[in-house]
Formats: C-alpha cells, sequence, structure tokens
C-alpha cells in the first residue's frame, strides 16, 4: 500500500467517524449553540477555520451568514465541495487566514486548537480578521478528560492518558479562557457540554485509543486486545459508555 492511498484511506475513516459523531443529537445542539453564541446579523461574514466536510459552513450559510470555510486537508475540502457545491471553502493554514483585517464578524473553530503546532499565532490571526466587536467561538475536547466505563479502571487510565498524551496540545480545551484574555478578547464565556454515547459509535475511537497507547508502550499487545474486546462486547450487549465533554468558549474582540 503506497503512502498516498495510506493517507486517503486514514482520510475516509476520519471523515466516517465525524460524520457518525457530529448527525448526533447532542452534537447538532452544541453546533448551534456555537452559532448562536457567534450573535451574527443576516449577512455578517464568518470563517469556520478547520472546517472539514464544512457542515457547519452549510449551517451556518442556513442561518443567513455569510459563510467561509478554511482548511489545509485537500481532502476534507474535496468532500466539502462535493457535499455542498455552492459552499466558499478555501485551504489556508489558521495562522493566514484568507481575509482582510477586520473583514470578519465572526470566527469558529471546533476540534481544532489541539492539533495546531502554534494556537496563540492562530487566535492572534482570529483577532487580525475579526472587526472590533466581532465574536469568536472555540470547540474541543480534553482528551484527559474522557470517561469510558470499564472493569479495568487501571487499564482504561492508562489508555486515555497515552492517547492524550500523542496529541499536540490535549488539554488546550480547559484553556481556552485564558488564551483568549491573553489574546486580547474579552466578554470571555465558557460552557462544558457532555456528549454521551452508549452504542457502537465510538468504537472505532476506542480502538484507535487502544492502538495508540500500544504504539507509546503504555500498554502492551495483550492489554490492548483485552481492553478492546471488552469495549466490544459492552457494546453489542448495549453496556457501552463514553462521556466526551466538551468546552465552549465564547468571546468579543
Amino acid at each position: 500500500m503506497t503512502e498516498t492511498h495510506t493517507a486517503h484511506t486514514d482520510t475516509d475513516t476520519l471523515i466516517r467517524l465525524l460524520d457518525a459523531a457530529e448527525t448526533m443529537p447532542a452534537a447538532a445542539r452544541l453546533r448551534a449553540r456555537s452559532y448562536q453564541l457567534l450573535r451574527l446579523s443576516p449577512g455578517a461574514t464568518v470563517v469556520d477555520v478547520g472546517c472539514g466536510t464544512a457542515r457547519a459552513v452549510a449551517e451556518l450559510a442556513e442561518h443567513g451568514a455569510h459563510a467561509i470555510g478554511v482548511d489545509l486537508d485537500p481532502a476534507m475540502l474535496a468532500a466539502a465541495r462535493s457535499r455542498f457545491p455552492d459552499m466558499d471553502v478555501r485551504v489556508a493554514d489558521a495562522t493566514e487566514l484568507p481575509l482582510g483585517d477586520g473583514q470578519a464578524h465572526g470566527y469558529r473553530a471546533d476540534k481544532l486548537y489541539h492539533v495546531l503546532p502554534d494556537p496563540p499565532a492562530a487566535l492572534a490571526e482570529a483577532r487580525r480578521i475579526l472587526a472590533p466587536g466581532g465574536r469568536i467561538v472555540l470547540l474541543g475536547q480534553d482528551w484527559d478528560t474522557l470517561v469510558i466505563d470499564s472493569d479495568q479502571p487501571e487499564l482504561t487510565r492508562r489508555i486515555v492518558h497515552a492517547r492524550a498524551d500523542t496529541i499536540p496540545h490535549p488539554r488546550i480545551a480547559r484553556a481556552h479562557r485564558n488564551l483568549l484574555l491573553d489574546g486580547g478578547f474579552h466578554d470571555v464565556d465558557v460552557e462544558v457540554h457532555t456528549a454521551v454515547f452508549t452504542d457502537a459509535t465510538m468504537l472505532p475511537m476506542l480502538v484507535g485509543h487502544a492502538t495508540a497507547a500500544h504504539k507509546t508502550g503504555a500498554i502492551s499487545g495483550d492489554e490492548a486486545e483485552k481492553w478492546v474486546s471488552e469495549q466490544t462486547r459492552r457494546a453489542q450487549d448495549d453496556r457501552l459508555l463514553v462521556a466526551v465533554p466538551m468546552f465552549l468558549a465564547a468571546a468579543t474582540r
């Protein structure tokens, strides 16, 4: 298998996981809340940074906004253009957005800042493109606070923390408020919304956690197999429980 094919397969898998998660009622409610906190007037320009397949861009447009989506992943943007041919989606880095100073009235980033090389630089760029009084909304999970029911709590803790340690900024969501304050924003509010999953939707993610923990050496192959088997059995027996606290921070430019 070539490297290009592998990357394409990984993106396809990610898109399927995102689709499964984003179609959950709780995820739809959280997106709706993020739009509400943007306080956009009809026709206002809003940029969704790390837009992925552009679901939020399309929903913001439905709310009457002039919505622009940006992402660095060409495969994601190809999927976005296929799904929403009329949407304005562009290839761009979070630190070099294709908008002029003060051109946007809203800025939204969902599940993005934990993977950015330089979150403060991205936030400085957000402040640049926002007009005075413009609104910013950051969404993300704290990777150390994932809650998974298991008969193996110590092993589960090792898996969760080992997976978190493979991420550039696993705990940045809990720091959103201070990040915004340090970046010169005001009227900062923080909410926590917990998504609860009790079916097999999250099984691929749990397998990914165990695989990542094994690769880091935090757990053995036998431990990974035993843990995944337990979670698979729980899903089959309607006994799975995964809770993901999502931090939502909003502020004014």
